[in-house]
């Protein structure tokens, strides 16, 4: 059975030893309102007081709906500090501008949301001296559902080595707010988004076949792609020689 306490002390260890010799005196990270953003939190929050969640609603609803509050009664529960920044408008400013210049398809567009937030958290961090604390999985990374320079950009990540399925296990352990644990994982990109939905298999299917190797033919053909396709994404930057 797995040691739940030995690893939260583990994982709040880790954290407070990187502090510690970087010489940092706090943590940022995106609070979404979503199962790995609370994990992340609580496990910053234990290792370090000075841990500040950002709640940054850009341009869905939902983002200023469900996803918000289900950040701030995270941060109410485990007495994070909380602050929001609305992107919206930021985001609109920055369409227009490239608008000037190229014609914008869906990806580009969808990509410019966790790229601002990304900005805002290290903006923040140099004001304040802090760290900014990553909140991908491992299932995520093995699918490259991540933006490039976005949501996969930070200075560490606590949670990488744990599947989708892991952090809901550790979340009920940690007694997360049910929202939270019980909500279907989005990225709250556009309204009605979900990540199953989108990419077209479940995070259980991706789990099983990373933890076990077993998964359906289709699954399997579903994940592989996207795990060929988002290569790039979990390469260093290529250089010259």
């Amino acid at each position: 059975m797995r040691d739940y306490r030995e690893e939260f002390e583990s994982r709040v260890a880790f954290i407070r030893d990187l502090l510690q010799s970087t010489g940092a005196s706090g943590v940022v990270f995106g609070n979404s309102g979503g199962k790995d953003s609370a994990l992340v939190g609580i496990l910053c929050k234990a290792a370090c007081e000075n841990t500040l969640g950002v709640i940054m609603p850009c341009a869905s609803r939902r983002n200023y709906g469900q996803d918000a509050d289900d950040g701030r009664a995270l941060a109410e529960q485990f007495g994070i500090e909380c602050r929001v920044v609305d992107l919206t408008a930021v985001r609109a400013a920055e369409m227009a501008e490239l608008e000037k210049v190229t014609a914008l398809n869906d990806m580009a567009i969808t990509n410019l949301a966790p790229r601002l937030r990304m900005t805002t958290l290290y903006a923040i961090a140099a004001a304040e001296n802090r760290l900014v604390a990553g909140t991908g999985n491992r299932s995520e990374a093995y699918m490259g559902y991540f933006t490039k320079w976005g949501d996969g950009a930070s200075d560490f990540n606590p949670i990488s080595d744990l599947t989708a399925t892991e952090v809901f296990a550790f979340l009920e352990y940690l007694g997360a707010p049910r929202a939270i644990i019980d909500k279907a994982p989005s990225a709250g990109l556009f309204d009605g988004q979900t990540d199953e939905a989108e990419m077209g298999v479940t995070y259980k299917a991706i789990d099983d076949y990373l933890l076990t190797g077993a998964v359906s033919e289709a699954d399997k053909a579903v994940i592989d792609r996207y795990h060929r396709r988002s290569e790039h994404k979990r390469r260093p930057i290529t250089t010259y020689r």
